[in-house]
């Protein structure tokens, strides 16, 4: 008699994933994967358990750490509050950083909060939302600088998951008056993740918001930044600078710091020596000392950045201008011949000027010290298997005429804009949101003897400008000239544009 049921695929066999991560063995099929150092008993337990003859495959240790998440992380477990059976163990803090690829056998909120993290992780969000509310608890992650929603459901206990997250950071359980800041250390596969964390107390609990820092990305070449050929060209003669200011503008999550770094690898680190002052340190810089600002204890920007000045450095990174203490000591370091690379929140690079008087930085200090100011935004890139092209209007030629830019034939947009009807099924590969990754838009302008003069005089931004544009029109155009270059190429839309940067005053 013949079987009628339909034969099922055997699922494919797997060492515990703790096991694999500390004895430096997996199995791939018929291949028995292995990192530097293999133990005896790692290698026993995955050939008995294979029972067969395995192929081996010796791996370094970052390919070995690859390996591990590909074969461990499949990305199909999906956000499933349902069913969860909520009550909060007795929970102690962790020990050691998490790894959230090991199997959750713990309490619901503990696995709860381990997806919420593993899905953040796995999207690529910067930033994940927990917002307890009358009606439950919603969860919001940001990627590509948009929240999305996770979740807004009323059956989970949103005390207890913000009691888990705070005992994972180290922070007080019982303190829910006042406002506090932790850190939590975390793993996925060989992607190391550091996690800053911030409550807040409201009238329905503490809302929580976590920074997830990527460890493991490595720092971005300055080639990749999405820089033209002569704006590269102008950032390689700013870091060959011997002394001066170059400052990074934008927004918050725009990129200053990716920036910055970037710029710090163009520094010729054998016969300088760099130091930077940081709140956090996101990137280890090979070659390079950093120290970590800690306000809690009088460490401040500006009692960091005195100090460095007594360790003889040549280029000094300062995470931050925020204050007018930190702007003046940056200034006088610049003028005793040191290269000072920072930050300052400003909308464009000559309102960086206006930005420094205001922190209460003469007007000689600010031409005699600013080398150059790098102006920054993030667009959203299209996705290149939803993306839709059509003419542009005659709204959109317009903007194209106005700049002396040749208009494109064809436009792209994401499905559901410019009136068109969304797509049927979500896009696998975006999520349904038309776009995946982002690409950086930089306005650079080096600060030249006529915008001295300015300075010295203590023009506006208006007049700045005016000197700017008479000398360097292309320079004067702004970010709309740049992110049209950008919408022509189809990097991204022109919905995006004006989310981003606004329309054109």
């Amino acid at each position: 008699m013949s079987d009628s049921s339909s034969p099922t695929s055997a699922p494919p066999l797997r060492l515990p994933f703790a096991f694999a991560r500390d004895n430096q063995v997996a199995i791939d099929g018929a291949r028995l994967l292995t990192g530097p150092a293999p133990s005896l008993n790692g290698l026993r337990m995955a050939r008995a358990l294979a029972g067969s003859a395995l192929t081996p495959e010796a791996q370094d240790a970052a390919g070995f750490q690859t390996s591990l998440a590909r074969l461990y992380d499949q990305g199909g477990e999906a956000l499933d509050p349902d069913g969860l059976q909520f009550e909060l163990d007795g929970e102690t803090r962790d020990a050691k950083p998490r790894d959230l690829l090991e199997n959750a056998t713990e309490a619901p909120v503990v696995r709860l909060v381990d997806q919420l993290l593993r899905r953040a992780v796995r999207t690529r969000a910067s930033d994940l939302h927990i917002e307890p509310h009358e009606e439950g608890l919603r969860v919001r992650i940001r990627v590509d600088g948009t929240l999305q929603q996770a979740f807004d459901r009323a059956d989970v206990p949103a005390r207890r998951v913000v009691s888990r997250l705070k005992v994972m950071s180290g922070l007080d359980i019982a303190e829910t008056r006042l406002p506090q800041d932790g850190r939590i250390a975390l793993r996925l596969g060989g992607k190391a993740v550091d996690v800053r964390l911030s409550t807040l107390p409201g009238p329905h609990g503490e809302r929580v918001v976590m920074r997830l820092l990527d460890r493991s990305g490595g720092l971005m070449a300055p080639e990749d930044l999405g820089l033209g050929g002569a704006q590269k060209s102008l950032l390689d003669r700013l870091a060959a600078a011997p002394d001066g200011i170059i400052l990074a503008t934008g927004p918050t999550g725009s990129g200053k710091t990716t920036t910055l770094y970037s710029l710090l690898q163009l520094a010729d680190r054998r016969q300088r020596n760099i130091l930077t002052v940081e709140d956090p340190i996101e990137y280890e810089l090979p070659g390079i000392s950093q120290c970590q600002v800690n306000s809690e204890i009088g460490m401040t920007f500006a009692r960091g950045l005195r100090s460095v000045l007594r360790q003889d450095p040549d280029v000094i990174l300062v995470g931050e201008i925020r204050d007018a203490e930190t702007a003046q000591v940056a200034a006088e370091a610049a003028l005793t011949g040191h290269l000072v690379f920072s930050s300052v929140h400003a909308n464009n690079p000559l309102a960086t000027v206006v930005r420094l008087r205001e922190l209460g930085v003469e007007n000689y200090l600010v031409s005699a010290t600013l080398r150059g100011v790098i102006a920054q935004r993030l667009l959203r890139r299209l996705c290149p298997h939803c993306a839709l092209s059509a003419p542009p209007d005659p709204e959109t030629r317009a903007l194209f005429d106005a700049h002396g830019l040749p208009v494109p034939d064809i436009l792209h947009h994401a499905p559901g804009e410019r009136g068109s009807d969304p797509a049927a099924a979500p896009c696998a590969h975006c999520a349904g949101t038309g776009y995946s990754g982002r690409v950086g838009l930089f306005d650079i302008i080096e600060i030249t003897d006529t915008l001295r003069e300015g300075i010295d005089a203590g023009e506006s931004e208006y007049q700045l400008r005016t000197r700017l544009r008479r000398e360097n029109p292309r320079a004067a155009a702004g970010f709309h000239r740049l992110a049209l270059e950008k919408l022509a190429t189809g990097a991204t839309s022109l919905a995006e544009l004006y989310r981003v940067i606004g329309p054109e005053k």
